[in-house]
């Protein structure tokens, strides 16, 4: 064995070169990595008793991508391009051996290697339109001629990557491993020798893209299945400009445009806020105020009181997760229904094929239905989902304090209410946490993680750990109402019902807000949700337009009427009964109604909203601006390629802000009163996103 430097090993078996690779934790190209293949690589083909090479990495996975550290900056030498370019044009078969995530230049490697092998939990893919970017090292240029257009254009524009089994129907890989990875390698290796199998080099064959007979239509449909992703998306134009090159030029000079294009994505306000956001999630994974030693325990079953629409959503999202789950209603209907709309959730995305048939089974068999909080007593973990009533949790949460184990962590799903006064309900409130769902908890990425004031450090961190093991985003936040994302759309939702009453129509808040960037403006999202959450018949007083709506039977979208009416295909349209009742507020409320600009519309929603973010980093319920932005990101749609409500604040100016704040204040009060922070950071030419 050959040390080749810190991270790389090399070693002859037999005429097989092995280069092992070994750079935790995920891998990534980063200069020491490119150095050592290279150098291991050159020595192996320079060495007469080698007649084929392996690329094998120890650890969890395979090259995982990029160093994002280095986006960027000046790379050093060897290039990935260059490195990538040296294996193509080996004289000797270059075999990769895949494990893990193959990703972004991991895979662009992989592709430059002759033949590739995989195990069979391998997951290969593009994920650079995440980060704003495109393939940048022939990934463009050589996926297309390996799988053809059309699967390419998938893969690419979506970001999403592909097992091991379908990449080899694609024919991304040439095998799938069984046994032993680097057994398996060198003898598809050696097999290849025997076989005398040429050297199959992408870059030189059209492959796939030969057989292309109208790349036109195959765009187009490209272009109507990834609609949303496409729309105001830089990266994914650049990706489609890139492959549109393959199919027309020669492989070096589709390489070149290729390049061209990264550089551009590269300097763009759009990947600089998704490589932003991309380490701002990282950020927010972490709680830097551990102490030392601490470490997060084991959840295996866990419980759920409530099977209304929260409970079921949670415990969908648990049994995705692996996880034995039982859920308790007090009403044996009550659970029936709610176990049923399980069922019926996860045998629909059977249906659309996104899920296994065998699979729904398998969910439900880890599912137990009861009406016994006793039931729960096993439990590592119990999540009430009950009605956002303090007193109702209060008693619950003393109820389970007989019940389940002294080191199990009760948890409250509230989305507003104090969880220090819920834990008082509680005899152990140091085992007490928020684990605040967005609806549907089973598809909504977000989760806020509210620590309470007696919260251990080993229940947050346990919390957090669970989050990310359901595939969620986790975001620590403290105790205030509202938390973050919620706290800050009830400044923005006040605001755009006090512009609806002076002269503007819900629509066309709406329609600024999707001008903007949004996926949807706050009243087509409040008919989405249902305008009758929170409002009860009895307690109305008929003074909002909600309200009015709600006393009438217009509840949204589930009522086919809410701010909008609906048709069957639940398409929105304006109705002339709210804009009857928005005449009729405004008259009663002694308003002359006026014409209101998109401008004027878009400075009163969203600036008292970076403002009230700014309160929130004073408080000290977010610990990071960039937290704050995770959360809107993850949970109310803030488009990725804007980074976040903050980070657009910061890029767009924060003087600006400060001004329109002050220009309003006088007339419409408390809620454009600036921060003390914002002040002081326009005074020392400060961002949000540098604080921390």
């Amino acid at each position: 064995m050959t040390i080749v430097n810190e991270v790389v090993r090399l070693e002859i078996e037999d005429r097989i070169a092995v280069l092992s690779l070994d750079h935790p934790p995920v891998n990534a190209l980063s200069r020491i990595l490119r150095e050592g293949i290279a150098t291991g690589l050159g020595r192996a083909l320079a060495d007469p008793g080698v007649e084929a090479v392996v690329i094998l990495c120890e650890g969890a996975t395979f090259i995982a991508g990029a160093d994002i550290r280095e986006f960027g900056r000046p790379i050093a030498e060897p290039t990935l391009a260059a490195l990538i370019a040296t294996i193509e044009g080996a004289g000797k078969p270059v075999v990769a051996a895949l494990h893990g995530t193959v990703l972004g230049g991991g895979l662009e490697l992989a592709l430059a290697c002759h033949a590739r092998i995989a195990r069979p939990s391998t997951k290969l893919g593009f994920p650079e339109i995440k980060l704003g970017l495109i393939p940048g090292a022939g990934g463009t240029q050589r996926l297309p001629r390996l799988v053809g257009l059309s699967h390419a254009l998938d893969l690419i524009l979506t970001g999403e990557p592909i097992g091991a089994a379908r990449a080899r129907t694609l024919g991304l890989i040439d095998e799938i491993a069984y046994g032993d990875l680097r057994s398996a390698a060198t003898a598809f290796a050696r097999a290849h020798l025997e076989q005398r199998t040429p050297l199959r080099r992408i870059a030189a064959d059209a492959g796939r893209l030969a057989g292309t007979i109208d790349p036109a239509d195959m765009f187009d449909a490209a272009k109507m299945r990834h609609a949303r992703i496409i729309a105001r998306n830089d990266a994914a134009r650049g990706a489609l400009n890139a492959l549109h090159a393959a199919t027309r030029l020669p492989f070096e000079e589709g390489l070149a445009r290729e390049r061209e294009i990264f550089a551009e994505l590269m300097n763009g306000p759009q990947s600089k806020a998704q490589r932003y956001l991309f380490a701002a999630t990282r950020a927010a994974a972490k709680l830097g105020d551990l102490p030392a030693g601490t470490r997060p325990k084991p959840i295996a079953r866990v419980g759920i009181v409530g099977a209304g629409t929260m409970g079921r959503g949670i415990a969908m999202a648990f049994l995705a997760g692996g996880l034995d789950v039982t859920i308790v209603e007090t009403a044996r209907e009550s659970l029936g229904r709610g176990v049923a709309a399980i069922r019926s959730a996860f045998e629909a995305s059977a249906a659309k094929g996104r899920l296994r048939p065998e699979a729904v089974a398998g969910r439900m068999a880890r599912l137990t239905p009861s009406t016994a909080l006793s039931d729960l007593a096993g439990c590592d973990l119990v999540v009430e989902a009950v009605f956002e009533t303090l007193a109702v949790k209060r008693e619950i949460f003393g109820k389970l304090d007989a019940i389940v184990r002294p080191d199990a962590i009760l948890a409250t799903n509230t989305s507003h209410l104090d969880v220090n006064q819920v834990a008082g309900g509680s005899k152990r409130p140091e085992r007490v946490i928020g684990l605040h769902f967005f609806t549907p908890a089973h598809v909504m990425k977000l989760v806020e993680v509210v620590r309470g004031a007696k919260t251990t450090p080993e229940v947050a961190a346990t919390a957090m750990a669970f989050v990310k093991s359901l595939g969620k985003v986790g975001v620590a936040v403290g105790v205030g109402d509202g938390f973050i994302g919620n706290r800050m759309v009830r400044v923005r939702r006040q605001e755009a019902d006090r512009l609806v009453l002076e002269g503007a129509m819900p629509w066309d808040v709406d329609r600024v807000f999707t001008g903007f960037g949004l996926p949807m403006g706050p009243f087509r999202m409040a008919d989405l949700a249902g305008l009758d959450l929170g409002w009860s018949r009895e307690a109305s007083s008929g003074r909002s337009l909600r309200a009015r709506l709600c006393e009438i039977g217009r509840r949204g979208e589930k009522s086919k009427a809410g701010f909008y009416d609906y048709d069957a295909e639940r398409t929105a349209t304006i109705s002339p009964v709210t804009e009857g009742l928005v005449r009729e507020l405004s008259e009663a409320a002694g308003l002359q109604r006026r014409a209101i600009t998109d401008r004027e519309i878009l400075e009163r929603c969203l600036y008292p909203m970076i403002n009230e973010g700014a309160k929130i980093l004073e408080e000290r319920i977010a610990a990071r601006a960039s937290d704050i932005d995770v959360v809107w990101v993850n949970g109310y749609g803030w488009p990725p390629v804007m980074g976040g409500p903050m980070f657009w604040a910061d890029a767009n100016g924060l003087g600006e802000v400060l001004e329109v704040l002050r220009r309003h204040e006088p007339a419409l009060g408390s809620a454009f009163r600036p921060s003390g922070l914002l002040e002081r950071l326009v005074r020392e030419e400060g961002s949000f996103t540098g604080l921390f």
